[in-house]
Formats: structure tokens, sequence, C-alpha cells
């Protein structure tokens, strides 16, 4: 049957760490969907948890930064664990090139916070209809071919790879990662050297610039990491 059909339940999965924001999407959906069930998350862990704990929902509305998510690499580990379960992105970034990447990377839609309510809801509803959302500035024609191939190609890495990444792009070396993700050296080598192949870069440096024009905060500095 379809979700959307009148009489229907829907249930929707919030995760976002500002509870004033959780209460005004749960107030929208509820306004428009009459009786859904909504569940809250905070953090990483707790979608993971909530998501679960109920395979069967409908949506989820995800925020990219929250405790845990680390970005698109959260994004990228929540798609390979729930792949049956639609995700919509609603972020406070302005970069069209991560709002494309997280189209590539099996985002259902990405929604800019700032919409108001109406648009919120609008797209909300051609989501669960199966309709791929992106706002205009991130569209074939809108985007770079570069960025496009960035946001491409950052899709084919693993959630794993994903992390070491962003880690990379924080300029920190292959001791510290393995460290921090509690993996071997060797192991943090062979993920490098994954990235670098799927970036065709060259260079950890030419990886970390790649990553740095997907950010989440578009202003911010590509890190040239040292050479290992």
């Amino acid at each position: 049957m379809d979700p959307t059909q009148v009489g229907a339940v829907l249930s929707f999965v919030i995760a976002d760490d500002h509870p004033m924001v959780r209460d005004a999407l749960a107030s929208a959906l509820r306004s428009a969907f009459g009786s859904a069930g909504v569940t809250f998350a905070g953090t990483l862990a707790e979608t993971q948890a909530a998501l679960a704990a109920a395979p069967e929902t409908d949506l989820l509305i995800l925020d990219l930064d929250m405790p845990g998510m680390q970005g698109l690499s959260g994004l990228a580990a929540l798609r390979g664990a729930f792949p049956t379960i639609p995700i919509a992105i609603v972020s406070a970034t302005t970069n069209p090139a991560a709002m494309r990447q997280s189209i590539e990377m099996g985002a259902a839609g990405f929604i800019p916070k700032l919409a108001p309510s109406e648009r919120f809801l609008e797209v909300i509803r051609a989501i669960l209809d199966g309709v791929i959302w992106l706002p205009p500035e991130a569209s074939d024609q809108a985007l770079a071919e570069n960025d496009r191939d960035i946001a491409e190609r950052a899709a084919r890495l693993t959630p794993q790879q994903h992390r070491v990444l962003m880690l990379m792009a924080e300029g920190k070396p292959n001791k510290v990662i393995a460290y921090e993700m509690q993996i071997t050296e060797p192991t943090v080598k062979a993920h490098v050297t994954e990235i670098l192949r799927k970036f065709g870069a060259t260079s950890r440096t030419q990886a970390v610039i790649a990553a740095q024009r997907l950010s989440l905060d578009p202003t911010q500095k590509a890190v040239a990491a040292a050479e290992e």
C-alpha cells in the first residue's frame, strides 16, 4: 500500500541534536500526516538504535552535524546498515557540492534548514512518493562538472574510508588515525591507498583538497596532511 494514502500511519525518525529543531519538524509532520509516529535521536548511535528497533520506518530525517556523524561519514554508515530506509537530509550547509554528494551516497533528498515549513512538507511528500529531491543550486546545470565528479567518486568510498578521509582532512597522520579508529596502521594505509585510487589522486594532498570541496563548511581551508 502507498504509505502516503489517507489513513495510513507513517513512521518517522528525526535525528537532530537540537531539541527545538526536532520539535518543530515533528510538529510539521504531525500537522501534515495526522497520527504519524515520530521517534527522536540526537546522536549517530541513537539513530542507529532507533532504526534497528523500527526497521519499517518510512523515512529518516537526518542532520549531518550531530555527535558521532562526522558529516557524510555518518550518512555512509547509516546507508550501509539500513539500505531500505529512505533518508532526507535536513542541514544548515550551503555547499552545493556537499548537497550533491549526499544524494550520490544514497540520500533521497536534501532540505536546507532555512527552508519554510511548506517547502519542507512538499519535499517530504515528494520523497515518500519516490522522488529524489535536490535544491536548484545543486542540480546538474548549476553544479560545476568537477564538483559533480568529486561527489560521484566520494560516493564510492566505504564508511570506514569516509572516516579515514575526514581525519586526513583534519591533518592527522596515519598513527593518530589508527589510534582514533582503533585499527592498525597498515589498515589505515590500505584505506588511504583505496581512497587515492577512487579519487584518481596521486597524493594525500590531492585527496584532502577534494574532500574539502565537499565539506559541510565550504569556507573551511584544506589541510595538506604530510605524505607518509
